[in-house]
């Protein structure tokens, strides 16, 4: 644990510095606009619908299923020893439904670092799953009393959520937490970065346990990805299963502890192996405490994340590694961070991202809509009011429009 502490402080030493560093490598290219106004248009306004997260919460995570219906978690109480939460909200309804702790252990969600919190999937039937990196009084631990990767799904009733369980049999070393996804014929997937063959960043590896009954029973994690890149300690990743049953891993790399390049892993064969594909280039020496999300509609799936003080999306061929072409957030970037993004049925997509966010303090959002071709639609927005340890989600809607929830 103080090996963890003195990783955390180094992490948001660099985010003071973060948005001055000049990389050395990648060349993100990102498009400058011009000046932006900061509200947008009256026809954007009725494009986004923006949504405060219920009851006060923080850390938001919303997924739009197949039917209309929201479904929404999000974390409440003491940063470091919290409880997350689950409600719903049905298609062509207004209010969500009365909010369900996740967690049956009081106080075993850490929110502290906004990229440990925890993430939420839909699968087969609308069977929720959730997992999330364990708190300092979680149980149970994993191995020698490591921190636990947690997991819980909605029961058969969809009235409450089972017993949480640790899914880390070995693999210990948590610090970005983990993430997890699932797809329609019951398969659920866990995964994180944790220790591999030696200590250190460099030495990193991500790791998936797989689940072949809905989450009932999980397998031995297993290494992902056979290349050596490293892992971010203190960098969030994210799990996502695609509408033909692919699964997808997004992660930060620490490659000889200075290339902390974007990797996206690919699995056709139900995460038994996976194929590599480097997106985005960032030299850099220290932990930038960033965040990374996937999105998939109509087939065409996409992964945004932060580079330098800037953020970025990309569409993602789901069938080959081919090269992507980043697009980036209208202006200059300085202190961007957190992407979330959505692409609705229309090939419209929204990336939203926070600006100003640091240790204990809270920030403002933005987001800005492109089309198909990736040029802005309409002016970038804003608005006040992130609180600490949080970030935004986004989701596209019936009708082509878009919600984000902060």
């Amino acid at each position: 644990m103080r090996n963890v502490t003195r990783t955390w402080i180094r992490c948001f030493i660099t985010l003071a510095l973060a948005t001055c560093f000049i990389a050395t490598s990648g060349q993100p290219g990102a498009a400058r606009s011009g000046d932006t106004p900061s509200t947008p248009s009256k026809n954007e306004r009725a494009k986004v619908a923006i949504v405060r997260t219920p009851n006060g919460g923080i850390q938001p995570q919303a997924v739009m299923d197949s039917g209309g219906a929201l479904h929404l978690i999000y974390f409440s109480g003491e940063p470091g020893a919290g409880d997350v939460f689950y409600l719903r909200r049905e298609a062509g309804k207004e209010s969500f439904s009365n909010p369900i702790r996740v967690n049956s252990q009081t106080g075993s969600v850490i929110a502290t670092g906004t990229i440990r919190g925890a993430h939420l999937a839909v699968g087969r039937g609308g069977r929720v799953h959730v997992s999330w990196m364990g708190s300092k009084n979680a149980e149970p631990r994993g191995p020698a009393g490591a921190t636990p990767m947690l997991y819980a799904r909605l029961n058969d009733a969809k009235t409450a959520f089972e017993a949480q369980r640790n899914v880390l049999q070995f693999a210990e070393g948590l610090d970005g937490g983990g993430s997890v996804a699932a797809d329609s014929a019951g398969n659920v997937y866990v995964a994180w970065h944790g220790h591999g063959e030696g200590k250190g960043e460099a030495n990193r590896r991500v790791w998936i346990t797989r689940s072949t009954d809905e989450g009932r029973t999980f397998a031995r994690e297993t290494a992902a990805y056979k290349e050596a890149t490293g892992a971010c300690g203190c960098c969030g990743m994210r799990a996502f299963a695609d509408s033909r049953g692919a699964v997808h891993l997004l992660y930060r790399a620490a490659t000889d502890m200075v290339d902390r390049d974007m990797y996206l892993l690919s699995s056709d064969n139900k995460g038994r192996s996976f194929r590599g594909q480097r997106l985005h280039q960032w030299k850099l020496d220290t932990c930038p405490m960033s965040s990374a999300v996937l999105a998939e509609s109509s087939g065409r799936m996409l992964a945004a994340w932060e580079t330098m003080g800037q953020v970025y999306y990309a569409g993602i061929n789901q069938a080959a590694s081919t090269p992507v072409n980043p697009v980036s957030a209208p202006g200059e970037g300085k202190a961007r961070k957190h992407p979330a993004v959505a692409v609705n049925a229309e090939g419209e997509t929204i990336l939203v991202w926070t600006e100003g966010m640091g240790w204990k303090k809270g920030g403002s959002l933005a987001w800005q809509v492109f089309d198909r071709s990736g040029k802005p639609a309409g002016e970038k927005g804003t608005a006040e009011g992130v609180p600490v340890w949080s970030l935004p989600t986004a989701v596209a809607v019936p009708g082509g429009g878009f919600t984000i929830i902060y």
